[in-house]
């Protein structure tokens, strides 16, 4: 029987000693104050128990972490028009890199690049009657959580500097894969990144893709298949150009966020999301990759 809490809590030992903890997102106003030395850790090991160490239960800004969880609701709202509309392919660029939707004619290479995301906040636009309210809901259901909310601040910190999230709306437009009008489609993009969770409640929405598409509830939300295809891209797509890295040193399907949060899984096994909000050099946090690199090399639990 592996000890998690012990493992979890040497991790948080050892993280505290590195000294080198990154760089905060200051490029989102809101973001810079966030303290660089917070960390939290939450784990969900599937149909048995739960560990917390550090500040799992602090809020902060999921941002990229819900192009996951708003790709699983356009899924399931409509599965075929999506895969038409982005690709799977890893990008190997920066989130917010133009010049490759150029060359591919408006096909984002995949769901969790800027212009992917921008392409599935385009189709909850379409599909959902109110998409801001409608994907919150989705979120509070998942987790069975209420609180969940967003962060009105971050939402309009990020609308006045998004002056490329604007320049990539603009080119898919340009090539008809954008049905919705520009800033009605970057509103709720917006909205969506400045969703604010704790560890824990990114730990539970991401139970469903553990869980072959059944929520803490053991509701079914996205199916076996569709939670397979997801995990898969979040392994190859989930780190932007860094996601080959983290699959060597890490060994899971998982999604980051310029927030500093984490969240990583094995299906059927577990869920655990970090949070430490400084940064490298790829926008991914720097203390939190250290950390699940540590807890799978501890463990030896990982998908190879």
């Amino acid at each position: 029987m592996i000890d998690f809490k012990s493992i979890l809590e040497d991790i948080k030992q050892q993280i505290s000693l590195v000294e080198d903890k990154g760089n905060v997102a200051d490029y989102i106003p809101e973001l810079k104050n966030v303290n660089k030395n917070a960390f939290g850790v939450y784990l969900n090991v599937l149909k048995n128990d739960n560990f917390g160490v550090g500040d799992y239960q602090t809020k902060f800004s999921t941002q990229s972490i819900t192009k996951v969880l708003t790709l699983a609701l356009a899924v399931a709202k409509k599965t075929d028009d999506v895969w038409k509309r982005v690709d799977v392919e890893p990008s190997g660029n920066p989130f917010n890199f133009l010049t490759l939707l150029e060359v591919e004619n408006g096909i984002p290479r995949n769901p969790f690049i800027n212009s992917g995301a921008i392409v599935i906040a385009d189709i909850l636009v379409s599909e959902l009657e109110n998409p801001k309210e409608g994907f919150l809901d989705f979120i509070r259901q998942i987790t069975n959580d209420q609180s969940i909310d967003y962060d009105y601040k971050v939402a309009a910190s990020e609308k006045e500097t998004g002056f490329k999230n604007y320049a990539i709306a603009n080119l898919l437009k340009s090539f008809g894969n954008l049905k919705n009008d520009v800033d009605t489609v970057l509103d709720f993009y917006f909205m969506q990144c400045s969703l604010a969770m704790t560890c824990e409640q990114i730990t539970n929405a991401f139970y469903l893709f553990a869980n072959k598409g059944k929520c803490l509830q053991d509701k079914l939300h996205i199916t076996s298949s569709q939670a397979k295809r997801i995990n898969a891209i979040m392994l190859t797509c989930g780190f932007y150009d860094e996601a080959g890295e983290f699959a060597f040193e890490v060994g899971l399907p998982g999604k980051s966020g310029v927030g500093g949060g984490i969240v990583a899984l094995l299906p059927n096994k577990f869920v655990i999301s970090v949070w430490s909000p400084g940064l490298n050099k790829k926008g991914n946090s720097k203390l939190g990759m250290q950390a699940l690199e540590l807890f799978t090399s501890k463990t030896e639990l990982s998908i190879f």
